[in-house]
């Protein structure tokens, strides 16, 4: 039974770094390099099927599919990136301030975490999005504001669980101060909780992306998204089903991968998995 999770673990692990490895060549490559321009429309060519000169065919303008999705990883990991940092940042110091200090001030801040965390992420994105307008940076900005109060909860756990502890008592007896205690000390040990939720929080980030592409409220066009692709796929998913089938499974892959990096390092850094 022990080696069967073992291997689970290890297969998690492996699979998540191989499948996000191959995303992370493909992004480099796309700064370099596609092998068509993505912008470039050929009409007479639209709706091809795949082939030698078009691997995933092209879309209803002629433009080449393979290298829209290759350049659809800049967005996703655009996306991603930004979102989960602003999440861990100010989830982060919310959660942590919340935590240490306790008391009235405690239920004030969780309460209001609360309320966020019970109004639905994806209407409130779309609220932000269509109050500053649709864009790259704005839906990234709303992403990650729709993160905050999951790694707040996350971060205050971490801290109250460790606060009375005797490395921490310890440190006030020498005269610390609350800032050096907070974040030299304690953070180091909540960071693997962290950790594990900044890998959810890239795949959620990602997939929410895609949704609000999809509904219009995201990336704008010409530029390529993968949630955007699907939208304008979906009207020619019988007579041209690659379409679909190119974004839908590269946004999957990249999404697994990260779930599958985030059981692992949940796994790895939880001691009653050992």
């Amino acid at each position: 039974m022990k080696s069967m999770q073992n291997f689970a673990r290890r297969a998690n692990l492996i699979l998540g770094l191989i499948l996000l490895s191959f995303f992370l060549v493909i992004l480099v490559i796309s700064f370099f390099y596609t092998p068509y321009d993505i912008h470039a429309m050929d009409v007479a060519k639209k709706l091809e099927s795949p082939s030698a000169k078009h691997w995933f065919g092209t879309d209803e303008f002629g433009r080449d599919i393979f290298s829209r999705v290759m350049k659809g990883t800049q967005t996703a990991f655009f996306v991603g990136m930004v979102a989960v940092s602003i999440g861990m940042f100010f989830g982060t110091l919310i959660g942590s301030v919340s935590g240490f200090i306790g008391g009235l001030f405690d239920e004030i801040v969780m309460r209001l975490m609360d309320a966020l965390m019970a109004f639905p992420g994806i209407i409130l994105a779309l609220m932000l999005v269509a109050v500053f307008g649709p864009g790259l940076i704005n839906t990234s900005i709303a992403i990650g504001l729709m993160a905050i109060p999951g790694i707040a909860r996350i971060a205050r756990s971490g801290f109250l669980q460790n606060k009375e502890m005797e490395y921490v008592m310890s440190a006030r007896l020498i005269g610390l101060s609350r800032t050096k205690i907070m974040y030299k000390h304690i953070l180091p040990n909540v960071l693997s909780p962290l950790i594990v939720a900044a890998s959810i929080g890239f795949a959620t980030a990602m997939l929410a992306e895609a949704g609000l592409s999809y509904l219009g409220l995201g990336v704008q066009p010409p530029d390529p998204s993968w949630g955007r692709m699907l939208k304008d796929s979906q009207t020619y998913l019988v007579s041209a089903p690659w379409y679909t089938y190119a974004p839908g499974i590269a946004m999957t892959m990249l999404i697994l991968s990260f779930f599958m990096l985030s059981n692992a390092l949940r796994d790895l850094t939880d001691p009653r998995s050992r």
